[in-house]
């Protein structure tokens, strides 16, 4: 089956000068996703006719459906609606059913309606009018050759309203869409290039309607498996087996499937094992125990956490060992040890869990330097500890450092 292809154009200088996010596009892309329609790009366009119509050219000549966005105001700067009528080649007429809306709308807030405003009612005559329930701007559907442009309010609200209740109907309606089917195995512990290494042999027998993406980020990276096809049931069945066939190669590293990030899947193990666990963070400075009780439901498990980022602190409120911190230092791993069975002691948990580092840009030696960190589990059976070369930046030390330990935690759990 043919895809259908979408463009999204969002106009306006107010986005390209970083004024303002255009979170419209994402909120889109999901919802064009769910009804089988594939988007191919996303363009910004500041307010220049010349740009503008450009986009729209490009926009048609490689998409199907070109989704607008912005520029429908009353206000000079506001060019969508009158560059519209001239790519299409149509004048602007006042439309009664639109100006008969408008007038209501104000009249309902109590407003005078301005000769201003008035000038939303007019709109291009090749246009079919979408009405705008919860703003003053119409939508305007175009069609020629069998593509269609449709133009929508910048606001996210009234863009939403009109693309759920309009806009993905009438395209549902219009195009024959496939089924989408995307499916997230989430991995930890291991490169990009690493990990396309092992499952390189599982990847180059994939069927060409199912494709696999590298979405790689801070400590993770994710594998989307995309599927084409016109049988939902059979696109999915499909798709599970083939996730299924990845475990002999990357069965290690792969943590959870879906959306929950790793310490969600920390925090479903624990709870299902009804474990608890305590937390002793120096470097990472509380952004562990953040992560750890993100979590709806971390209360279970999570019992509490100290942040000894002083050395008198680490002896006097934990209780590390003064020999321990004269001998080896803060970021060492005797000094972790100590931590993590200290914290694990105090708060009468089933594991503790500690972090210490250089986490920069300052503190560091020649034998430590910045983004040295030590990181330590540790339960009944056993104590398993980890150092860490990272990063010289601070903030992305800190971060990885408690993947790192969420990790490692994932490692050391009993089997069970």
């Amino acid at each position: 089956m043919k895809p259908i292809l979408a463009e999204l154009l969002t106009i306006g200088d107010e986005i390209l000068y970083g004024q303002i996010v255009d979170t419209n596009a994402q909120w889109m892309s999901v919802e064009l996703d769910k009804a089988g329609i594939k988007v191919i790009r996303k363009t910004s366009v500041g307010d220049v006719e010349s740009e503008i119509l450009t986009a729209f050219a490009e926009a048609e000549s490689r998409a199907d459906i070109i989704l607008i966005t912005g520029g429908l105001g009353p206000t000079s700067d506001d060019l969508t609606k009158p560059l519209l009528a001239k790519y299409f080649n149509c004048e602007m007429k006042l439309h009664a059913e639109a100006l008969e809306e408008l007038a209501a709308f104000f009249i309902s807030r109590g407003r005078e309606l301005t000769e201003t405003n008035k000038q939303q009612a007019f709109l291009p005559v090749c246009c079919v009018k979408i009405t705008n329930p919860v703003g003053t701007a119409p939508g305007m559907w175009f069609e020629r050759n069998g593509k269609v442009f449709m133009a929508m309010p910048g606001v996210p609200h009234e863009m939403k309203k009109m693309m759920t209740d309009h806009v993905i109907p009438r395209l549902k309606e219009k195009f024959k869409t496939p089924t989408i089917v995307h499916k997230i195995i989430r991995t930890v512990g291991i490169g990009e290039s690493f990990l396309a290494d092992k499952i390189s042999t599982w990847e180059k027998a994939l069927p060409t309607h199912i494709k696999l993406a590298y979405l790689p980020g801070l400590g993770e990276v994710k594998l989307r498996l995309t599927g084409f096809g016109e049988n939902e049931p059979k696109l999915k069945a499909e798709i599970e087996t083939l996730s299924e066939k990845i475990l002999p190669m990357a069965g290690d590293y792969i943590y959870g499937y879906g959306e929950d990030p790793l310490e969600a899947a920390i925090g479903k193990t624990l709870r299902e094992r009804k474990l608890t666990i305590s937390v002793a963070e120096s470097c990472t400075g509380g952004y562990l125990s953040h992560l750890i009780t993100s979590v709806p439901g971390s209360s279970a498990y999570f019992l509490g956490s100290m942040v000894p980022y002083d050395y008198q602190i680490k002896m006097r409120q934990l209780g590390v060992r003064p020999e321990v911190l004269e001998q080896y230092g803060a970021v060492s791993e005797p000094t972790i040890i100590e931590m993590a069975n200290i914290v694990r002691a105090k708060f009468n948990t089933d594991i503790g869990v500690a972090t210490s580092g250089i986490a920069g840009p300052g503190g560091a030696t020649p034998e430590k330097p910045v983004g040295l960190v030590w990181i330590a589990y540790s339960d009944k059976h056993h104590t398993v500890t980890k150092k860490l070369q990272l990063s010289t930046e601070r903030m992305l030390n800190i971060k990885m450092a408690s993947i790192a330990v969420l990790n490692l935690i994932r490692l050391s759990l009993p089997k069970g």
